[in-house]
């Protein structure tokens, strides 16, 4: 362990992501004495008073093994049907596993717009901090039965960490079948470096994540550092640690070889975590030097610092919000549609009223309803142009 880090067991609330090719095989299918063993772990963390929640790939996977589906990527119909197959069998299977130790399962399936959507973010928290009153082990995972690739978080990582961050976690652990972080992908560069402890995930760690390890794997190191900026920003520790062993949290417990990402020292409001972590803001807003300036000072964003609008995006959706430099610097909901967004760009908070006809509010994201997340994203290519100023 290092100095920064603590015990399993001294963490107030654990979410554990495990992915696919842990629990499934896909030749024998389910790994019913990995599972045994991972669940006799979280009763251990359970005995010493730390909750623990359960994010849990393996649905689709499953799901092919008990349908017997050939190797080969599946139609979206065929993944969605293996899903709904595969999480009986996952739920069985974790309920199962649990019972040993007297642990009662619960079934939560999530689409993005759980928690995308204020309200059903609030509802899905509810009930996941109901079951853990009562002392179960919530056992999530995306719904695939009817998620689509345009409204789906297609990885387990972010899902996680959005679980995370809803939840009030103190730590996120990622298990999976690489170790940790390295400087490089290290199947492609022998001279990789391994990274025992994170303080904050900089443009150069971003820049360290490769590809999918796994064809079982929807994610990869690149989806494991985006759900880390979302964990983190929210005060949340990560690990990232092999699940190949049995008793995986029991290895990490011994000194295994894991990746530790240090919460940020000073994490967001439960509402701002929520706008820090929407995986699809509604549209982009770029902005110059003198409100970049102002956003870090603490300030809301007003018309005169505004220099693009991009997107369809509606009064209280999800805008990401670009520098100079090209690269996601906050994010906030927005206190004007997109439409009349672009009349105003650029223009004083004192011409508001005479551009559209009514006395708008003074900033285009107040500070209560902003976040300075300092990703470091590129811009995404846009096929249409900037209508701002037409």
């Amino acid at each position: 362990m290092t100095r920064n880090r603590k015990p399993l067991g001294k963490y107030r609330r654990i979410v554990i992501k495990i992915g696919s090719a842990l629990l499934v095989d896909r030749a024998s299918g389910l790994k019913k004495a990995w599972l045994d063993a991972m669940c006799a772990d979280i009763a251990a963390l359970k005995s010493g008073g730390t909750e623990v929640l359960v994010v849990s790939s393996g649905a689709i996977a499953l799901g092919r093994s008990v349908l017997k589906v050939p190797a080969g990527t599946l139609k979206l119909e065929e993944s969605q049907a293996a899903a709904a197959v595969g999480q009986i069998a996952l739920a069985r299977a974790w309920s199962q596993s649990l019972s040993a130790d007297d642990i009662v399962a619960g079934q939560i399936l999530l689409t993005l717009g759980d928690t995308e959507e204020r309200r059903r973010y609030l509802n899905a928290r509810a009930t996941i901090n109901q079951l853990l009153k009562l002392g179960a082990v919530p056992i999530i995972n995306e719904n695939d039965t009817v998620a689509t690739t345009e409204i789906r978080y297609g990885d387990n990582d972010r899902l996680a960490a959005r679980v995370a961050t809803m939840t009030g976690a103190d730590l996120l652990v990622l298990l999976s079948d690489i170790d940790g972080l390295y400087t490089a992908p290290p199947h492609l560069d022998p001279d990789a470096r391994f990274l025992e402890t994170i303080p904050a995930i900089t443009p150069e760690i971003e820049a360290m994540a490769g590809g999918a390890a796994s064809e079982l794997s929807r994610g990869g190191m690149r989806t494991k550092i985006d759900a880390g900026k979302i964990a983190t920003g929210a005060g949340c520790a990560m690990i990232i640690a092999s699940g190949k062993v049995d008793h995986p949290l029991r290895a990490i417990e011994d000194g295994a070889r894991s990746s530790w990402f240090a919460p940020s020292g000073s994490p967001v409001t439960a509402r701002k975590t929520w706008i820090a972590g929407q995986l699809q803001p509604a549209g982009r807003l770029e902005i110059d030097a003198g409100a970049e300036t102002a956003l870090s000072a603490g300030k809301s964003l007003l018309p005169a610092g505004v220099r693009g609008v991009w997107g369809s995006f509606s009064r209280g959706d999800t805008v990401s919000i670009y520098g100079t430099n090209g690269r996601e610097i906050a994010r906030g909901l927005a206190g004007y549609d997109a439409d009349e967004a672009r009349l105003i760009v650029g223009k004083k908070s004192a011409d508001i009223a005479a551009i559209l006809g009514y006395a708008g509010r003074t900033a285009m994201v107040h500070r209560d309803d902003l976040v300075v997340t300092g990703l470091a994203a590129p811009a995404p290519a846009e096929t249409g142009k900037d209508l701002s100023h037409a």
